[in-house]
């Protein structure tokens, strides 16, 4: 599933299709376009054009010069490419610009979105913008299982199922362990571990590339000491940690 290095990608991606003129835009499929009806969305955007990029955490929007928001979403697999060479079967969304280029929203699973002026009001900080007070008062109150609070899009925004199990993993602590328990220290020390894993995965790129990203498989053991990791349902994702380093 894309996560913040993605999304940043994506982002830079977008930076490509600004200053261009929008001509047309196909906003047939009604799922990946809800709540607009078929052009809705076009009818917002054709005759202006696209002035800045911005990303939230997993979220994106682009500006146009009279005011209007386009809000993209890439899902759990979608990708958004500028001027490709050819339409593909995937194409949930596009939008053509006056100098025959596009930007398009690739979606094989069809879980991606685009939409007219959104809310991210209930998005929480970027991962990896968020001050240390702040960090401190969101991840460190209530009981949850850290693995959980840190998957919650609302806390923090931008760290998925592998970025999390890596950052905790830098961190040396369990994912199951409850928020309250932790230390200022901790919490310190967890918010560095996001900020060096965020940087590495966007340098390197993507969330994937992690140093403990290999070992969350069968029989995967622990880069640090090599012993077995342990596999289990938390926060709803499927989680890897090493019970010897992680406490």
């Amino acid at each position: 599933m894309p996560e913040l290095p993605e999304a940043e990608r994506a982002r830079l991606a977008l930076e490509a299709a600004l200053g261009r003129r929008i001509t047309g835009v196909d906003d047939h499929d009604s799922y990946v376009c809800r709540p607009h009806a078929t052009g809705e969305i076009a009818a917002a955007l054709v005759g202006h054009r696209l002035t800045s990029a911005h990303r939230r955490g997993k979220f994106l929007w682009v500006e146009t010069q009279d005011g209007t928001t386009l809000g993209l979403h890439l899902g759990m697999a979608g990708r958004i490419e500028v001027d490709p060479e050819d339409s593909g079967r995937w194409d949930r969304f596009r939008v053509d610009f006056e100098d025959g280029g596009a930007l398009v929203l690739r979606d094989k699973r069809r879980l991606g979105r685009a939409v007219i002026n959104p809310d991210y009001g209930h998005v929480g900080p970027d991962a990896a913008d968020v001050g240390r007070a702040e960090f401190r008062r969101l991840i460190g109150s209530g009981r949850a299982p850290v693995k959980a609070r840190l998957l919650d899009q609302g806390v923090v925004s931008g760290l998925g199922n592998l970025l999390v199990d890596q950052v905790l993993w830098q961190a040396r602590i369990a994912p199951g362990r409850s928020v309250s328990e932790l230390s200022v220290e901790d919490l310190d020390r967890l918010r560095r571990s996001v900020r060096v894993a965020v940087r590495s995965s966007l340098r390197l790129g993507g969330s994937h590339t992690g140093q403990f990203i290999a070992a969350r498989a069968s029989q995967g053991r622990c880069p640090r000491d090599g012993s077995p990791v342990h596999r289990a349902r938390i926060g709803g994702r499927t989680t890897y940690w090493c019970p010897f380093c992680q406490r």
